[in-house]
């Protein structure tokens, strides 16, 4: 049995909070968050221990792991924590804005052999993980082109904004790390954003759309287009084109009942809200593989290394806005 200290009370620490509660060979007994009224609502929701301050989790012996979801500006501090504590890490993305102190991390703690899984669920959702295995088998020939789209259903609050590194580093991120999941290493970024004429996004420099446009190592194309708002939805879809076809995974609406008549075909009801109910089944089986890589001991499927490629891939988008050129990535 895994014994888990949960740091962090807020919307995605009650998801791992339930990941936890849910697998059966894990245990959650911390939950530590700086916010009392959360910290507490959060571990008597599943029977743990609950502190305002993580050197509670961190010096209790008895915790052989903690899944970070802290502000990320505390990521690497809680890193470092962690691991010098000789805990194994779940971490949450993206492992912070800055590559410089990434690589300063690093250093300080690669010769430890640190265990850390970096969150990046959507690799873990059963219709992106059936499109790369279809595509490994051949089905669809030579990959010649990746499209990913990923919208939120509403913008976030303009304090949030101001601190979230922007949309790429914040927002894109995921599907930069399913990019590379999908076609491999990618060597060039180009990227458009747009304000949408938005106050709230002008003043933060950010996007509240953007695409981006990539080349992988192998030669593929691939476009992300993503969106702050979308009317309709969480909207989260995949496709891959090859010489012999292509499979797409769409998006999910709570049933699988469709209206078929005079006046509509194939209607369907609205999809899943937000990352919530659209997720959840990842999150568990992102989970699942922590603990199976943790009692199995060897490396997680996604590791510190893809946390900080997605975040090379994050900043020539920025450079590539910036100025206008396609940017090559080493």
């Amino acid at each position: 049995m895994l014994r888990i200290a949960m740091l962090g009370a807020g919307r995605v620490g009650q998801v791992h909070a339930r990941s936890i509660s849910e697998h059966p060979d894990a245990e959650l007994v911390w939950v530590c968050d700086p916010i009392e009224a959360a910290a507490t609502a959060l571990a008597s929701k599943y029977g743990a221990q609950w502190s305002l301050d993580p050197e509670d989790a961190f010096a209790d012996p008895s915790i052989d792991a903690v899944v970070i979801g802290t502000p990320t500006n505390t990521h690497i501090e809680m890193l470092r924590r962690a691991v010098d504590a000789d805990k194994r890490v779940l971490l949450e993305k993206p492992i912070d804005l800055d590559l410089a102190k990434i690589d300063a991390a690093w250093a300080e703690i690669q010769h430890r052999a640190p265990f850390v899984m970096l969150g990046f669920c959507r690799r873990f959702d059963p219709s992106f993980q059936e499109v790369k295995e279809r595509v490994a088998k051949g089905e669809i020939g030579m990959v010649r082109a990746l499209r990913i789209t990923s919208r939120d259903p509403q913008p976030p609050l303009a304090a949030y904004l101001s601190v979230s590194g922007g949309m790429f580093k914040d927002m894109t991120i995921h599907d930069f790390d399913m990019a590379r999941y999908q076609l491999g290493d990618i060597v060039e970024v180009q990227a458009m954003g747009s304000d949408n004429g938005l106050d709230d996004f002008r003043e933060a420099k950010d996007h509240a759309q953007a695409i981006i446009v990539m080349r992988a190592a192998s030669g593929a194309l691939a476009t992300i287009v993503n969106s702050r708002t979308c009317a309709y939805g969480y909207d989260q879809r995949l496709e891959v084109y090859g010489d012999l076809g292509s499979l797409e995974a769409g998006n999910w609406t709570p049933t699988t009942v469709r209206a078929n008549t005079a006046t509509e075909t194939e209607a369907a009801g609205p999809i899943l809200g937000f990352f919530l109910e659209r997720y959840m089944p990842a999150f568990k089986a992102e989970f699942d593989e922590f603990v199976r890589a943790v009692t199995e001991e060897r490396e997680p499927a996604v590791g510190f290394a893809d946390g900080r490629a997605a975040l090379v891939l994050a900043e020539a988008a920025n450079e590539s806005v910036a100025t206008g050129r396609v940017v090559r990535v080493g």
